[in-house]
């Protein structure tokens, strides 16, 4: 068994996305569940977790609409307004009678303001998170977001978090500062997970490789073990960085040398815990 525990599909006559546009080619138009299977199969994955792309209902709608015709989706990650807790709580509450939904993320990186995570209004939307026993992806893109985790931590010890791509590692740069130390910070709240994916430069997602990747991949293994890390497609953003295949060869390589039980961790069970899937 394989879980890829980050994947996306998008329609866009169905929801909006705001970051999409002509200054995003690659992935202005639709992307279909249909459209990926075929590398899920060539790659041996059996089961994924939708994850959400938009700060909307509708596309929360479309990832479940997506996995009533597709059985292999094991968990959705959804969209709830966590700065507006009263109706995050009775969104989630609706939600959540559906069991393949295992989790909420927002996109902060879009938030003008980089500390808008800790906002009174959001934290208590988080407080609405950990009360309901759902998951939350964090999506920290600047050294500011993945500092901010030890405080989150701090705020609300039984809030499972996961941060999405390893928080964007300095890959293919000079310095490996500060990420190298947030990221051990971070890892040390023991309901802190991270996810393999999105492991490429965003300024030229192309440009990666197995060895360029690998010394991230090995202190991501270094201070979470293999049992809080979980692997990541991030389809379709990956079809920048090579595609699919690419993608999961390439990280297939730096994981080559770990051990039954542990590749097998990040892999599936991670993921499986974390969620909690069936």
């Amino acid at each position: 068994m394989i879980i890829d525990a980050h994947q996306h599909v998008w329609d866009l006559d169905r929801a909006d996305y705001p970051w999409l546009g002509p200054e995003t080619p690659l992935w202005n138009r639709t992307f279909t569940f249909s459209e990926l299977k075929p590398a899920l199969e060539r790659n041996g994955v059996t089961h994924t977790v939708l994850v959400q792309s938009a700060d909307n209902f509708e596309d929360t709608q479309l990832m479940l609409s997506v996995a009533d015709q597709h059985p292999e989706v094991a968990g959705i990650v959804v969209y709830v307004p966590l700065e507006q807790p009263a109706i995050a709580e009775t969104r989630l509450t609706e939600l959540l009678q559906d069991p393949r939904v295992v989790g909420v993320r927002n996109l902060i990186h879009n938030q003008p303001d980089p500390d808008w995570i800790l906002r009174p209004e959001v934290d208590e939307g988080l407080s609405v998170l950990e009360r309901a026993g759902v998951t939350f992806d964090y999506v920290a893109v600047l050294p500011r977001h993945l500092g901010h985790v030890p405080t989150l931590v701090e705020r609300h010890p039984q809030l499972r978090i996961v941060i999405d791509h390893l928080s964007k590692p300095p890959i293919g740069a000079s310095d490996v500062e500060p990420w190298w130390t947030l990221i051990a910070e971070a890892a040390a709240g023991p309901t802190v997970f991270a996810k393999l994916s999105g492991l490429y430069p965003g300024d030229a997602p192309d440009t990666w490789t197995a060895t360029s990747i690998r010394p991230f991949v090995d202190r991501a293994l270094e201070v979470f073990g293999p049992q809080r890390l979980m692997y990541g497609g991030d389809w379709p953003i990956s079809v920048a960085a090579g595609g699919y295949d690419r993608v999961f060869a390439g990280l297939a390589e730096v994981l080559s040398g770990l051990s039954t039980a542990d590749r097998a961790a990040v892999l599936a069970g991670t993921a499986q815990r974390f969620y909690r899937l069936p």
